[in-house]
């Protein structure tokens, strides 16, 4: 099976995230994973579908005209405002300036790109029309699940004067164009080898061109989630253990089922379908039982932030580009995606709740400053999900893999200090900071497995952007200002 990957920008809807941002329970501070040696290189971004709020002040300008196409103000500050959305930065309006002109560059030169790929008669073939299709479907249904209810993603498209084949047919346009970049991409610039005295000498030649060893800090963390009183609680947890009886016991369909009693609006009317997900989409304890479940079995109940969950995992498969080749991780690693359906019992969080988790993190800090042992307090009340030792070490930290928040939260905190009381979606954290390391260069010996296919890219990327700069030359591309 052939799926394009869900971390195309195009694909997470703007009115979604706008939404999501407000409502989402599943962020959470993690740990990085290791920087690669080269960032990955992917064909620039399609416009994306129209979002509610600020941008529709833009709909009608015209921000640059490419050849008998135009680039509406739009289309520019649609993507910019997802790539901020989900870099999870707050750029002053300088920077903002710089990063609208980079984005507004990124789509001519990927108009320019399409456009000579339909001129050269490149055309999709039977399976990426099966794969476009079906991966615009879950872009889709994964939009749908963004919003609490139904009603809401309804008032969502009703206020972007879209609606659901609208939406459809903008993802299966946006991947096509993708999928014909790509295809021109591979044609034009088939990839070149180079030896390992090749990638060491670059290396040694253009270290400028490499990322650097981002700063780090080494931390602990005490975390406390809002947790609903335990009556409301067992009543859930009761719920669910009978509704799992019906499916083992009782023979039941898990979609009949599901559909009758989950209380997941957005998947419940798909029998609990929430498609293909890749490891790390859902709760830290969703996605382990997820990891360890066998196939075509219901789970035994699993707790999360939103409630109680019964599962099936349906089928896994490795996470496919939108060129259709299997992704893999940095370390080479195939990444894995599982299809599954679930039912949802809900344990909703009242005021209460939420100001006796605040109350309690806020003593601990308090308590923490005073000079109270982090460790014990971690292993005493922390419910940190994450990776991290009992006494809530979490080692070397880039500050890159928290919110703006959290991230601006540790940064002014000295060695041996502790942060204020710091609120995510998750709850209330306290972070000790234990050391700090400062941003440097890679050594050789630290990438020297990835400087190959690092080396690789970089050549790989300069070739096709300076390809791509004929294309400019020969096109006619007005940049226009509102």
């Amino acid at each position: 099976m052939q799926r394009a990957a869900a971390a195309v920008l195009i694909l997470v809807t703007p009115l979604a995230i706008a939404h999501a941002q407000a409502s989402s329970t599943k962020a959470r501070a993690k740990t990085a994973a290791p920087a690669p040696v080269v960032p990955a290189s992917k064909p620039p971004a399609a416009p994306a579908a129209p979002r509610s709020g600020q941008a529709s002040e833009r709909l009608d300008g015209i921000a640059a005209v490419v050849n008998d196409d135009v680039i509406l103000e739009s289309d520019v500050e649609e993507q910019l405002y997802l790539f901020l959305s989900q870099a999870h930065i707050r750029p002053d309006s300088t920077m903002v300036d710089s990063m609208r002109t980079q984005v507004l560059d990124q789509i001519v030169d990927f108009k320019l790109v399409v456009a000579e790929a339909k001129k050269q008669g490149l055309s999709l073939t039977p399976n990426d029309l099966k794969m476009v299709a079906q991966q615009a479907e879950e872009s889709l249904q994964q939009t749908r699940q963004r919003f609490q209810t139904a009603d809401e993603f309804r008032q969502a498209l009703e206020h972007d004067n879209t609606s659901e084949a609208k939406l459809r047919e903008k993802y299966k346009s946006d991947l096509s164009e993708q999928v014909l970049a790509q295809r021109l991409r591979d044609k034009q610039l088939p990839k070149q080898k180079v030896t390992a005295a090749e990638a060491e000498a670059y290396f040694q030649a253009h270290s400028d061109k490499f990322p650097k060893v981002p700063a780090q800090v080494k931390l602990q963390v005490i975390q406390i989630p809002p947790a609903a009183d335990s009556v409301a609680d067992a009543r859930a947890h009761a719920k669910i253990i009978e509704i799992r009886k019906r499916l083992t016991s009782g023979g039941e369909k898990f979609a009949k089922v599901a559909g009758e009693v989950s209380e997941d609006e957005n998947t419940a009317r798909s029998g609990g379908d929430l498609g293909f997900l890749p490891r790390g989409a859902l709760d830290v304890s969703l996605d382990q039982a997820v990891a360890a479940a066998r196939l075509n079995e219901v789970s035994a109940p699993v707790r999360s932030t939103a409630g109680w969950h019964v599962f099936e995992v349906l089928e896994r498969d490795t996470m496919k580009t939108v060129a259709g080749r299997d992704s893999s991780d940095h370390a080479g690693q195939p990444v894995l995606e599982s299809h599954l359906r679930h039912i949802l019992i809900r344990v909703p969080l009242d005021d209460n709740d939420i100001a006796r988790a605040r109350s309690l993190a806020a003593k601990i800090r308090a308590e923490a400053a005073r000079g109270g042992d982090f460790g014990a307090l971690a292993r005493r009340y922390s419910k940190y999900q994450g990776q991290a030792d009992p006494d809530g070490d979490l080692g070397y930290v880039s500050l890159g893999a928290f919110q703006p928040n959290i991230r601006m939260g540790i940064d002014t905190v000295a060695v041996g200090h502790v942060s204020a009381v710091l609120e995510n979606p998750v709850g209330f954290n306290i972070f000790k900071v234990n050391d700090r390391k400062p941003e440097r260069p890679y050594q050789i010996d630290e990438i020297r497995d990835q400087l190959l296919s690092a080396v690789e890219e970089i050549k790989d990327r300069e070739r096709w952007e300076a390809w791509v700069r004929t294309l400019r030359g020969k096109a006619h591309i007005e940049i226009r200002h509102s």
